[in-house]
């Protein structure tokens, strides 16, 4: 009995002694007492959460907290997400797994709070049902998968080159860095949603004597460098696991005001496996989402065998004065390296225009689909290498701007083309385009005039850098099903007409589209029996030189 005395006592202290948690997204402050176990909220809306001792003891001898030890109903009527956030609080302060109960359906609604991983998270078989029509934050997500590690900013570096192979710095560890400068603009958008672009930025990994990892390398020339973040990675893997997840929609006025309510991974290493993710409510009109999976400074993320939703498309009127449909999206990647996306699907046709493409991405690296089927992938403002494989993209199709190889292969692309280079970025990949083993249906079997590579560039809009069109394009092993064709098709265009105006020489470009040097070709059929052309506007591609075998 004394030495039983003696263990409780010794966990008592080891639990009180840590008190109160950090972050200040948390906005937690838990405290072990006799007393009850008790979530309550106080006038700042701070959470102050009681943990008996009893239960503190039984918690760290289980090496888990569930959803219900911290009051947390699953009646899918009562807002959990404060008890949830106090499980999740709990957990991390003491190196716990959180696991929900099996069985039930935790409501949450419109509150500001969120819940904090930074443990192992088993949500199995539980629903959560999440309530987008009265929110006081639209900004807030449910879930943040939390990094250990805190970002800090680095001296002493005034440029960079691209692909520079090491950086003059000593850290504690493998970094992830972000570096900006202010006083060079990219991405300046062109067409109805035009803007004035974006500060100069890229993100790369680092080790603890300043070697920059070439998978990802630096892509930019910085002639000068306003601002450096290093953020220490995590080296253990997170597990996240199942989940069904509802949003029940917004209905807010259809502008660009995103909802972010969502699950945003803002930590290396993790893998997140099983969840599924569904949308009713949808009107005639509501806000767009910007992702129900986000990430954002970070890398070596798995998705996988998960089932997502499309959402609904509404419109507005763009920047350009002019009515446009509003990109919303259940999967966003922001400044996040090295992201595979594995055994994924949409639970809606993937070839219905109704739904807005399910993915978008900015600023980010090594992207992969692996037996995935999607409306769409998309690049914005440039991605580093691109794989597609074993999958099938529907009506918005591959649509990507960036650098480096894009390879798709083993995939059936339903899209308007089979790759699309966006042109509200200037069409730009400098790089390579490798196609194998596909088979292409344009417009998803609609009547069209067929071409492989979407886009255009008059040559006249400053983007903030050279737009090249890719060096090289090999495609081997595809089948264009192009049997349902217009009267006057001639056969499927290599190339869209990407300047119609650009008919003779005496076409001046401001700002010079680099165009591809080489086409190669092997064992590319179609099933009109019409051969490949190279462009309905011949004259931009004379000079490409196309090789057959």
């Amino acid at each position: 009995m004394k030495y039983s005395l003696l263990i409780f006592f010794f966990f008592s202290l080891l639990f009180a002694a840590q008190g109160q948690t950090e972050s200040p997204l948390e906005n937690v402050v838990i405290t072990i007492k006799k007393k009850k176990t008790h979530v309550s909220t106080n006038e700042k809306g701070e959470l102050h959460v009681n943990v008996s001792t009893k239960d503190a003891l039984k918690f760290k001898n289980n090496g888990l907290v569930r959803y219900s030890d911290l009051g947390a109903s699953g009646d899918g009527n009562t807002d959990d997400i404060d008890a949830i956030a106090a499980a999740h609080a709990f957990a991390n302060l003491h190196g716990l797994k959180v696991k929900a109960d099996e069985g039930a359906t935790y409501y949450i609604g419109g509150k500001e709070r969120t819940a904090i991983i930074r443990t192992d998270t088993d949500f199995g078989t539980a629903e959560f049902l999440i309530d987008d029509t009265e929110v006081q934050n639209r900004s807030a997500s449910i879930f943040m998968v939390g990094s250990s590690q805190q970002p800090f900013k680095l001296e002493g570096i005034s440029s960079l080159r691209k692909n520079q192979e090491k950086i003059n710095v000593s850290l504690p560890t493998s970094c992830l860095i972000t570096v900006t400068n202010a006083h060079q603009k990219h991405y300046i958008r062109y067409g109805l949603n035009q803007d004035n672009g974006s500060q100069q930025t890229d993100i790369f990994v680092v080790d603890k004597d300043g070697n920059v990892d070439q998978e990802a390398p630096i892509i930019w020339d910085f002639d000068q460098v306003t601002d450096v973040t290093a953020l220490p990675m995590d080296q253990t893997t997170l597990n996240i696991n199942g989940g069904r997840f509802t949003t029940i929609a917004n209905k807010a006025e259809s502008k660009y005001t995103y909802y972010s309510r969502n699950i945003a991974i803002r930590r290396s290493n993790v893998i997140l496996d099983g969840l599924e993710h569904r949308i009713i409510g949808e009107g005639d009109h509501g806000a767009p989402y910007s992702g129900f999976i986000t990430t954002r400074d970070c890398a070596y993320i798995t998705v996988q065998n998960c089932i997502l939703t499309g959402h609904k498309t509404y419109s507005t009127i763009g920047s350009a004065g002019k009515p446009v449909s509003m990109g919303t999206y259940d999967i966003s990647i922001s400044r996040t390296l090295n992201v595979s996306f594995v055994n994924c699907s949409q639970t809606n046709d993937i070839n219905d225009k109704t739904f807005w493409g399910i993915q978008s991405s900015n600023y980010s690296k090594n992207l992969v689909y692996d037996n995935c089927t999607f409306s769409r992938f998309d690049a914005h403002k440039g991605v580093v290498n691109t794989t597609i494989r074993n999958s099938t993209l529907g009506h918005m199709g591959i649509n990507a701007i960036g650098s480096g190889t894009l390879t798709v292969e083993n995939s059936t692309i339903r899209g308007n083309n089979l790759i699309n280079l966006r042109s509200d970025y200037g069409s730009t990949w400098q790089g390579e385009i490798v196609i194998r083993n596909c088979i292409f249906v344009p417009e998803g079997g609609k009547p069209t005039s067929a071409s492989l590579i979407g886009g255009s560039n008059s040559g006249q809009h400053d983007f903030g850098y050279t737009c090249y069109m890719p060096e090289q394009i090999t495609i081997e092993n595809l089948h264009i099903d192009d049997s349902n064709h217009p009267e006057d098709y001639v056969g499927p265009a290599i190339f869209e007409d990407f300047n119609e105006e650009m008919t003779d020489d005496s076409y001046k470009e401001k700002f010079p589209y680099v165009i591809t040097n080489e086409i190669v070709l092997r064992n590319v059929t179609t099933a009109s029996g019409k051969d490949l052309i190279i462009s309905s506007n011949p004259f931009m591609f004379k000079d490409v030189k196309v090789s057959i075998y």
